[in-house]
């Protein structure tokens, strides 16, 4: 199982990705930020860097404005 945002909670599978926590979690935001038990995740290495089961992953979304 991987914890998202301290609060949600994703079923994990053998070869599971950044970019598939996000697509279970239906983020599609443009500007995210990731991190991997507290290990900043770059946007280039979603869709290969794997979430080991147990991992706490933390998505933020970074807003903007004017």
């Amino acid at each position: 199982m991987i914890l998202v945002n301290d609060r949600d909670r994703v079923e994990w599978k053998q070869g599971m990705t950044v970019q598939d926590v996000l697509d279970a979690m239906n983020y599609s935001y443009s500007l995210i930020t990731v991190t991997v038990d507290d290990q900043l995740v770059l946007k280039d290495d979603y869709s290969h860097y794997e979430v080991p089961d147990g991992s706490s992953v933390t998505v933020f979304h970074l807003a903007h404005g004017g």
